[in-house]
């Protein structure tokens, strides 16, 4: 056994940091009481300590470099007086490698070393624009962990690697973590224990030996999503299909970047957690593991020290809200759009007009067109908590009833529609409104400017059988059941055209606002709204209809028009279609058989929509002699009035403008 010689350290970096000589300990004590370092070495029962003196004291940081340990024979704790705790600054924990429900003793927890060189092989983060990003958000464990998931590292880093080409095939660019940091999926009744006062594991004294036979401590339920305190530096370390959770972490954040796939991860740091902390951890987790970006979650977070900090300009940063007057004054833009708003609103919002609520339509034509000069816009209609896309048109009503908090645990507030019966039914006429409202409402998701946010296995109908709230459901109920693939493979393959229709299209997903002007210079405005008449909306309360349509840059110079009608009525509705030069409308994508008719007569071309369902269309240039028919149509059936009142573009403003003319 090596001698162990004691230096002075430096302060920063907090926690440890291995380096050629030795390696450095520096840990935070603002009391008085003695404090240092406890060794546990491999293989070697005795545990040695470490006392910091006074000279290894700068401020209330205390420091010391020791030589003669090697990273990878030892593990270490520090402690404070006669309490012991895991570094909160620790890049790796040991004693928690095994996922644990049920009963046993309780481990006792220890920091490692995250240590060696890691080839990149020239990858690093991505940069993609909100407005090009797709998003898919995700647990560890519950997306791979299903044996039909037919991974062989199931619930695992490795596990979501081998899901890469699913998650090319759909269509995905980025993905968004839950928790994948270090913390106890166990939640302790620790009513007899001193409670903690930061993030800690502790016990009684120093030399305190857990004895064997002592009966195991059952744990009141598991955590499986990790909202609570944990050791943030660290990769989990039962996510690790191997020994080294930081080094295949690493390699799963490299196979993405090299599939063209970016890694965001989300935080939750509840009220009592510094922001001086918070920082020190996503600069960590950017410079260390090159993820994308981060969404936090918490109620006292550090937004405009994260957002003005010179590292994060390229990183994505996702929250509910910042101040942007104070990151971005006096008018300042940014270079890049790097924060992101990440709200309820417009998942509440686009479930009400789903189900067809009254007096949605404001609210509808808003969200569908909302950005931000300053930052992205995430759009969901389903999340982690809450119903699935399969659960939000088969539940009324939650079902947590097997999380035993007798049901009160979940959001109340579902707008959910269980279209005519609670649950599974056999009824065909059910069902089959089921999947159509299910592809309305990815047809909402994607068709709306902000960045599209999917929850991994909505597109496939994946179902939580009516819980919430699947926090502690580490069964067949809270995993992904890759079975519905093949039983929705109709639902997959619309999702997957849906996503590939947004791309092809930057007219959906421009990085700036629609103007409702001509932008491009091709006679229409690259949006209009329209209804039963082209270009006239509908707007009374009782509405649940509407057509969109955009003018947008076609590939060769020429228009790009899409017009999308959604009828979230019970009732069928005939949408006028603007009349297009040169160009024809043909059907594109469809929840249900809506088909483009031409109306010889008025020289019109209308689509009937079915009740509660989308249909897209898309201007096809027509060709000569498809446009000489409609030219001697034209001459002989239109007047110059009605021929004008089809074929003007009318804005919102103009629109207006007209009607205050006429009340004059």
């Amino acid at each position: 056994m090596k001698k162990i010689k004691i230096n002075i350290g430096q302060p920063y970096p907090l926690g440890t940091a291995v380096k050629e000589t030795g390696i450095n300990f520096s840990m935070v004590n603002g009391s008085d009481e003695e404090c240092g370092i406890i060794f546990y070495r491999k293989g070697v029962e005795q545990k040695e300590r470490i006392l910091f003196d006074q000279k290894h004291r700068i401020g209330n940081i205390c420091c010391v470099l020791v030589e003669g340990i090697t990273a990878s024979d030892c593990e270490y704790n520090f402690f404070i007086g006669d309490k012991v705790f895991v570094d909160p600054y620790a890049k790796k924990i040991v004693g928690n490698e095994k996922w644990r429900s049920g009963e046993f003793v309780r481990p006792l927890l220890r920091g490692g070393f995250d240590y060696g060189v890691f080839d990149w092989k020239e990858t690093g983060p991505l940069h993609i624009p909100y407005h090009e990003s797709i998003m898919y958000c995700l647990n560890i464990r519950s997306f791979t962990r299903h044996s039909s998931s037919k991974v062989k590292r199931k619930g695992t880093f490795e596990g979501l690697v081998e899901k890469i080409p699913y998650l090319r095939e759909l269509g995905v660019n980025s993905i968004e973590l839950m928790p994948a940091y270090e913390f106890e999926e166990c939640e302790w009744d620790d009513t007899d224990v001193s409670a903690k006062t930061q993030i800690e594991y502790q016990v009684n004294h120093i030399d305190e030996q857990l004895p064997s036979d002592e009966e195991p401590q059952k744990a009141k339920r598991l955590n499986c999503w990790g909202y609570k305190d944990a050791f943030y530096f660290a990769p989990k370390a039962s996510y690790a299909a191997g020994g080294n959770p930081c080094e295949e972490f690493r390699r799963m954040v490299r196979e993405l970047h090299q599939n063209g796939i970016e890694v965001i991860m989300q935080f939750y740091f509840p009220d009592h957690v510094k922001q001086g902390y918070i920082l020190e951890i996503i600069k960590y987790w950017v410079l260390e593991y090159q993820i994308d970006g981060v969404h936090l979650k918490g109620s006292r977070l550090p937004m405009t020290l994260l957002a003005t900090e010179p590292l994060l300009a390229d990183t994505k940063i996702m929250c509910e809200d910042f101040y942007l007057h104070e990151i971005y004054p006096n008018g300042m833009r940014p270079v890049r759009k790097v924060l992101g708003y990440y709200r309820d609103e417009y998942m509440y919002d686009m479930r009400k007009f789903l189900k067809g609520d009254q007096d949605m339509l404001k609210s509808f034509r808003y969200h569908m067109r909302n950005t931000n000069p300053k930052c992205g816009v995430v759009n969901y209609i389903t999340n982690y908590y809450g119903f699935t896309l399969k659960d939000l048109v088969s539940y009324e009503q939650k079902h947590n009833e097997a999380n035993g908090e007798n049901n009160a645990d979940g959001t109340n507030y579902n707008f959910s529609w269980n279209c005519g019966a609670e649950g599974p039914s056999r009824k065909k006429a059910i069902r089959q409104l089921r999947d159509k409202q299910m592809k309305n409402a990815l047809s909402i998701l994607f068709t709306a400017q902000g960045t599209p946010l999917l929850f991994a296995g909505d597109e496939f109908g994946n179902s939580q059988n009516g819980n919430n709230n699947c926090y502690c459901q580490d069964n067949e109920t809270g995993w992904v059941d890759w079975r519905e693939l093949a039983r929705n493979q109709e639902l997959y393959t619309y999702v997957k055209e849906l996503i590939a229709f947004r791309k092809h299209h930057s007219i959906l997903h421009l990085s700036e606002n629609l103007t409702t002007l001509d932008r491009y210079g091709h006679g229409y405005p690259d949006l209009s709204y329209h209804s039963e008449e082209a270009w006239k909306v509908q707007m009374e309360n009782y509405s649940r209809h509407i057509g969109i349509m955009y003018c947008g840059q076609g590939d060769k110079g020429d228009g790009d028009y899409i017009y999308i009608a959604y009828n979230m009525h019970w009732n069928s509705h005939r949408f006028a279609l603007p009349s297009i030069a040169k160009h024809k409308w043909i059907s594109a994508l469809s929840t249900e058989g809506n088909s483009v008719v031409f109306d010889e007569e008025m020289n019109m071309e209308y689509v009937d929509i079915a009740p509660r369902s989308v249909a897209i269309l898309t201007g096809r240039r027509m060709t000569e002699a498809e446009l000489r028919q409609k030219n001697a149509t034209r001459a002989k059936n239109v007047t110059p009035q009605s021929e004008g009142a089809l074929t003007m573009p009318v804005t919102d403003a103009a629109d207006k403008k007209n009607k205050r003319s006429r009340k004059r």
